[in-house]
């Protein structure tokens, strides 16, 4: 496996209200895109990505921490941890929120994949999104939680359409808000060669799949890939904060990955 992770502020904000997260160690990589305000956002998204490796980590140490938020039955041991880290980021931001007028409102995305037993859990809330590149197709792996989302889903609006809304940045569904927050999430089975990218909107709403894509399958290197995403983002606006985790697993990475989890499992 290898990753590489980048942020920029882009060529019209002035803070850069993105973060991540790494978690080699646990196979887990986190994105958030805050907001509510120039300092605001930037606290929220910090919040959300080191709540929920927090949480991970915490889970592992002790397995018998109670499962946050809603329960997702038939789901993972692994998944049901991912969703709970985000369900406790959510409350961790709301009472940060809650210490001044300057920070009530604030909130924030997250998207989080872990690794683990030949798969893939995926747990997100908002409009940062997972794909994956897997024989030159990208799939997009996540639902945008947006109101433009909502409609092309309705089939009350078009994919253009959405495309050019004014309302492109209203979310249906966040980190923060409201005490309680429903996270999606989902599994995927692992195979050789897959690459997996998080994203904030700032690159979703500036480049196509089809751009995306291709600097993804071209070769390249994860940290020249993930840096020439940032570049073609600006270079098609940079209206937003851009921040994008990629991961790749070569033809002998899976095979290591299911190694390393089986010694975690029986050290644990």
């Amino acid at each position: 496996m290898e990753f590489a992770a980048a942020t920029d502020t882009g060529r019209v904000r002035g803070n850069n209200e993105d973060n991540f997260a790494v978690a080699e160690e646990l196979n887990l990589f986190v994105l958030s895109d805050g907001m509510g305000g120039y300092a605001s956002g930037e606290v929220a998204s910090k919040i959300a990505v080191d709540a929920v490796v927090q949480q991970v980590r915490a889970a592992q140490r002790d397995p018998s921490l109670p499962i946050a938020g809603v329960p997702h039955p038939g789901a993972s041991a692994v998944a049901q941890r991912l969703a709970s880290a985000v369900s406790v980021a959510n409350e961790a931001i709301r009472l940060e929120a809650a210490k001044s007028d300057a920070r009530r409102g604030m909130g924030a995305t997250v998207v989080a994949i872990q690794f683990h037993d030949e798969r893939v859990s995926i747990a997100h809330v908002g409009d940062s999104r997972a794909y994956r590149l897997r024989n030159g197709e990208l799939e997009q792996l996540t639902a945008d939680h947006s109101f433009v989302a909502d409609q092309v889903r309705r089939g009350k609006m078009t994919q253009e359409e959405a495309e050019t809304s004014k309302f492109q940045n209203v979310l249906m569904r966040a980190l923060g808000p409201e005490p309680d927050v429903l996270v999606d999430i989902s599994e995927e089975v692992l195979l050789d060669g897959d690459t997996f990218l998080l994203c904030s909107d700032g690159l979703s709403k500036e480049l196509t799949r089809a751009r995306i894509a291709a600097v993804l399958d071209r070769g390249a290197g994860v940290q020249e890939a993930a840096a020439h995403l940032i570049r073609m983002a600006n270079d098609a606006g940079g209206e937003d904060n851009i921040t994008v985790v990629v991961v790749r697993f070569a033809s002998s990475a899976v095979g290591a990955l299911v190694a390393k989890l089986g010694r975690w499992l029986k050290e644990s």
